[in-house]
């Protein structure tokens, strides 16, 4: 005899061989020991979890002479008969392959017959989602007001598309996903029946990746069976898989929570040239950073995780020195990547493009990005205060009555008070700016320039980047938009700095000025005359 897979090899064949699915085995058994038997049932949920299986134990419970704990005997006549594939009482039916009306048609005739050696016709109808929606009218009445020896079970992974006039005629039982742990006791259970040496952790491997269906854990631990002469190892399972190597990933994702865009593209060229697909990747990076979630925020982690003692040591060490939003964010971006990437014709560049953006949040526009340059910003801010209170400390000197108390703003269009105000004295001939035309444009930023690097006061520099610049003739005039900066900037300590960062650009003539205050009279008469009169030399008297 050909060789026959785990799932089907280890397929249950009774009710209580079913992997934690206790909420329907107990209704079924129920309805088995009181012959309340229904006559159409719907099981729905994932893949892998037992719905065919439950539908043919149950068929075969019903029409047992003698069932045992609502499984059937397999010693009876009627099991007997039921165990012969020439038997027509219990019939599966593909939906899949058999969706039209003249096949629900071809059903609601052959219904009408009785069973030949069992009390209840049983019919399977797997995959019924994939019904035509004629093909679910031709089955609507039937489904209602079926035969008394006639059963209906319909089996499907997405109820959702069954129409609600099916739905409310179904008895319907909704399987769940197996936890981890009962995949793990099964799969060992089964490894020991074959004799197969294994390691804890590469069960935990092949259950993880089971994703909660039997089926599948089974299919890939079959593979891995195959690949493995010896005990099963951790490694092993990881090589069919085609997960990269562990402390690779480790040391990738470390780069990536540590913000060195460097490293990282160094270990994903790496990992993508030992012949690793990188989709293969997306999801090993997103199952460390889960990883390393779980034992930041978990003290049991060590259980959750259930790894090897050095790589759980290592996850740990790693996750201990990361931020928690990190952690977060680079979850949240390599999660947005596998929808795009399975559309992508260079899925590479996606990848490489996501891992950029989580190494370099300061390119960022979300939430973590913008609080991390904000952050960066107030110690600025900070460092800057600390540097301009210092001279104060140390030369203590009296304060004006005028600033200890409230500023009050004055009215629009009004200059404020002149003592507040520094005013230096006024050469005897004008001041000329010795910054070129063709730079005029960008006066404001070669200005801030040189007060970052001459003045050295974050304060001041916070304040100057809110002035709006502009020329009056030669002059250049910095307007501030509120009065507290206004007085701040014609203070003597401030005014010196401001004129020292522009005389080292070129500019002497400038001046300070309040949003919606007058120009002085004085000036616009020698500006208007120096328009009007150009190139003749105009002294001030």
């Amino acid at each position: 005899m050909s060789y026959q897979a785990l799932y089907r090899t280890f397929r249950p064949t009774t009710l209580s061989g079913l992997v934690r699915q206790e909420h329907i085995v107990k209704i079924l058994v129920n309805q088995i020991e009181t012959g309340r038997i229904g006559h159409a049932y719907l099981f729905c949920g994932p893949r892998g979890t037992g719905k065919t299986s439950t539908a043919k134990i149950f068929a075969k419970s019903i029409n047992c002479e003698h069932p045992e704990n609502g499984s059937p005997c397999g010693k009876c006549a009627t099991c007997r008969a039921l165990a012969d594939p020439s038997n027509l009482d219990i019939t599966e039916i593909d939906a899949a392959s058999n969706n039209g009306v003249n096949e629900m048609r071809d059903l609601r005739e052959k219904v009408q017959y009785p069973p030949v050696a069992a009390r209840y016709k049983v019919y399977i109808v797997d995959e019924v989602h994939m019904l035509s929606d004629s093909a679910f009218n031709a089955l609507l009445k039937t489904l209602e007001e079926p035969p008394k020896h006639a059963v209906f079970i319909l089996a499907t992974t997405e109820p959702q598309k069954l129409p609600a006039t099916i739905l409310s005629r179904c008895m319907r039982f909704d399987f769940k996903l197996i936890p981890q742990k009962d995949l793990e006791e099964h799969i060992k259970h089964i490894l020991r029946q074959i004799g197969k040496e294994y390691e804890d952790e590469a069960v935990s491997a092949i259950a993880r990746a089971g994703a909660g269906s039997v089926r599948d854990s089974l299919s890939i631990a079959d593979i891995c069976i195959s690949y493995s002469r010896g005990k099963l190892t951790y490694a092993d399972v990881n090589e069919v898989l085609g997960s990269a190597d562990f402390y690779e990933i480790a040391k990738l994702g470390e780069a990536i929570l540590t913000e060195n865009v460097s490293d990282a593209l160094t270990e994903t060229e790496r990992v993508i040239a030992s012949g690793k697909g990188v989709g293969v990747l997306t999801k090993d990076i997103l199952n460390f950073i889960n990883n390393c979630s779980i034992a930041k925020s978990c003290r049991n982690a060590n259980s959750i995780l259930n790894l090897p003692e050095e790589m759980f040591a290592e996850i740990s060490r790693i996750a201990e020195s990361a931020d928690g939003r990190k952690i977060l964010r680079c979850a949240e971006i390599f999660t947005g990547i596998e929808a795009d990437m399975r559309y992508s014709v260079s899925p590479r560049i996606i990848f490489e493009t996501a891992l950029v953006k989580a190494c370099m949040p300061e390119t960022d526009f979300d939430a973590l990005a913008l609080s991390r340059r904000l952050e960066a910003l107030e110690a600025m801010l900070k460092g800057g205060a600390a540097i301009a209170a210092a001279p104060a400390v140390q030369k203590p000197e009296p304060a004006p009555v005028l600033e200890e108390a409230p500023l009050e703003e004055p009215p629009f269009g009004e200059p404020p008070p002149e003592a507040d105000i520094y005013s230096p004295a006024r050469p005897a001939r004008e001041k000329v700016n010795a910054l070129a035309p063709d730079k005029r444009k960008g006066a404001f930023g070669y200005f801030m320039r040189a007060l970052r690097s001459g003045v050295k006061n974050g304060v001041l520099f916070a304040m100057c980047q809110d002035l709006e610049p502009s020329f009056e003739g030669d002059k250049f005039v910095l307007t501030a938009s509120s009065d507290v900066i206004y007085r701040s900037l014609n203070r003597e300590e401030h005014y010196k700095s401001v004129a020292a960062a522009l005389e080292n650009i070129g500019i002497a003539d400038f001046e300070i000025r309040l949003k919606g205050a007058k120009a002085d009279k004085l000036e616009e008469d020698i500006a208007r005359l120096k328009k009007d009169f150009a190139g003749t030399d105009i002294e001030e008297k």
